[in-house]
């Protein structure tokens, strides 16, 4: 049997459908005042659902929600290793992965966004492999599987054969910057993954800046203002391409937020998925306009989680306008949605649309 250590973060991704942008620090507590709910217990269900070799696996997790109340009968032989307080900190994470290293686990699995990979970096640097189930709000960082089912396949094929290992990038995000629309990133330092093609996630791209991609943006947008209906509301996602359609209109808009325009006019700013629930009920016709994470090409799941399934299932795929930079759009293999909910994500398969300059569209394939 192989002894593979488990941990947890209870609050990673709470503060995206809220649109909070994270939840390090004390910011938890203003997302669970929005009301936001966990969405680590779906994540981890998820995962274990797609384990085919849990005769295989002796698990030591962490304590109470950081692990064992998350694989507690779910057919797995576990044992728990150290002890937290009701409220879970980063500390806990650094510490229980520190015990698992000692208790000498051949694989660590965590749970969470790019500040979980932070700590899990910081307590085992490059000691030991690990699998990173995203649930996090940003996961910009290279460790992450592409799903919770990705997760479950990696661990399958680490089980079953020797298997080469990489060091991939854990990306330092300042959320505070974040929140106010500037995206500032540093790397942090490596972890090593299972080196299995397809099914773990590149780091996130910048947008190259030039005259030639800022013409071809300009060309987007003006496709997209064109082909806008005064009686529709459009959720517009965060990022340069997108924001490209507000500056040619002459409106704010947040850098890495959601925002909503209808008749162009500005109606909505940093929207949340309460706000933008608010706004369908009140204006009916909706659609929304999504840019792929160059180097990755997840439309949905990471980055803009204020777009949650109960929205994507409301609206449906045929109100969905993908737009994408020509050089950004060829350099992907496909599209790829991880909403967290298995038939959301499926309503998603197959070939779409991408709007790549003004008349001109490319058919990919989307994934999940």
């Amino acid at each position: 049997m192989k002894k593979i250590g488990f941990i947890a973060n209870p609050i990673a991704g709470m503060g995206g459908s809220v649109g909070l942008k994270g939840t390090d620090g004390e910011i938890i507590k203003d997302a669970i005042k929005l009301g936001a709910k966990p969405v680590v217990p779906k994540r981890v269900d998820m995962f274990l659902s797609h384990i085919e070799s849990k005769d295989e696996i002796f698990l030591l997790v962490a304590p109470g929600k950081m692990g064992e109340e998350l694989v507690s009968g779910k057919g797995l032989r576990y044992e728990v290793v150290g002890r937290v307080d009701q409220r879970t900190t980063a500390e806990d994470t650094k510490r229980i992965a520190k015990l698992m290293v000692e208790e000498q686990v051949e694989l660590l699995i965590f749970c969470g966004g790019d500040g979980t990979a932070r700590d899990i970096f910081d307590a085992i640097e490059l000691k030991i492999p690990v699998v990173a189930i995203p649930s996090g709000v940003k996961m910009f960082s290279s460790v992450f599987a592409l799903n919770p089912k990705a997760a479950a396949q990696i661990v399958d094929k680490f089980i079953e054969e020797a298997i080469d290992t990489e060091e991939k990038e854990v990306l330092d995000i300042d959320e505070d910057a974040f929140r106010d629309n500037r995206l500032v990133s540093k790397l942090y330092g490596y972890l090593v993954v299972p080196k299995i093609q397809n099914l773990i996630q590149n780091a996130k791209d910048s947008s190259k800046v030039g005259r030639t991609i800022d013409e071809n943006k300009f060309e987007i947008a003006q496709q997209i203002i064109e082909i806008m209906e005064n009686d529709t509301i459009y959720f517009l996602g965060p990022g340069t391409t997108v924001k490209s359609i507000t500056d040619q209109l002459k409106l704010a808009k947040s850098l890495l937020g959601v925002d909503a325009i209808y008749s162009k006019s500005l109606v909505g700013e940093d929207l949340n998925e309460s706000g933008i629930i608010d706004l369908l009920d009140k204006y009916q016709n909706g659609k929304i306009i999504v840019s792929p994470i160059g180097g990755q090409g997840f439309v949905f799941g990471r980055g803009n989680i204020q777009f949650t399934p109960k929205i994507l299932k409301r609206l449906g795929k045929k109100n969905i306008i993908f737009i994408g930079t020509e050089e950004k759009i060829k350099s992907l293999k496909c599209l790829m949605v991880d909403t967290g909910d298995i038939k959301t994500d499926e309503m998603f398969k197959g070939l779409a649309k991408v709007i790549i300059g003004y008349k001109e569209e490319l058919i990919i394939e989307i994934v999940c």
